[in-house]
């Protein structure tokens, strides 16, 4: 059964625009989840924004000649047929075994991507026609290029079904962000929780990045003592210099 995707709550999209990802690793941490950081995403071009969005995830398995020929893409289970079916604001995520000698996803698929307003795509693999790829505009995190389609080392399964990417399970509807860092995912039963403490977390540490600045001494600054703590809420109460 395909699951429906669902939109992002326009706050809850905004406020993690100014959370980054290292912060939220930091927060999911203290609720036990240390296994959130998807391995071997990293942003294809310099300067790529911080990106939300839920995950919309698509499932390769290994390669088996009688399904991964080139007459597979116009299949009805087809990553061109996935492609149709995300919405507008969603963050493709893409299982792909971590194989890095076949690209799973080129410029006209992600040209078509972007023309449904796909917000980003994430993926443990990696892309093929690179010039093409950066032309489209599409933010795209992944391990790097190669020329072989995907065909080549993978088969494609499904969409929109619990995945494994880069060592992450990932569960439709489950919130992504990506920035320099990376790509971090938060589970959707406890995004609410983790936005208001994630947006908490941020301007305490631009209070002590204000302190460091200072010349305070990092000893009882970060983490803050209880004096520090008082200092902090007194600054918060005030609001911070413009």
């Amino acid at each position: 059964m395909t699951i429906e995707s669902q939109p992002l709550a326009p706050a809850i999209q905004a406020a993690l625009t100014h959370v980054s990802t290292a912060t939220l690793t930091t927060v999911l941490l203290k609720h036990g989840l240390r296994n959130v950081w998807i391995r071997g995403t990293r942003p294809i071009a310099p300067g790529q924004p911080r990106i939300v969005g839920r995950a919309f995830t698509l499932r390769f398995v290994p390669a088996r000649e009688d399904l991964a020929t080139p007459a597979s893409w116009g299949s009805p289970i087809s990553t061109r047929a996935a492609i149709e079916a995300m919405p507008e604001g969603c963050i493709a995520v893409v299982g792909a075994m971590r194989t890095t000698d076949a690209g799973i996803f080129g410029d006209i698929l992600c040209a078509r991507m972007k023309k449904k307003g796909v917000a980003a795509l994430v993926t443990d693999g990696v892309v093929r026609d690179i010039e093409g790829v950066l032309g489209t505009g599409l933010a795209v995190w992944c391990q790097g290029t190669a020329a072989p389609p995907s065909v080549a080392g993978l088969t494609f399964v499904g969409w929109q079904e619990s995945i494994d990417c880069g060592g992450v399970a990932v569960f439709p509807n489950d919130v992504i962000v990506v920035d320099q860092d990376g790509a971090v995912l938060i589970p959707a039963a406890l995004l609410d929780e983790i936005v208001s403490e994630s947006v908490e977390q941020e301007r305490l540490e631009a209070w002590i990045m204000e302190q460091v600045g200072q010349g305070a001494e990092l000893p009882g600054l970060y983490p803050p003592n209880e004096a520090n703590k008082a200092r902090y809420q007194a600054w918060k109460a005030i609001g911070p210099k413009a």
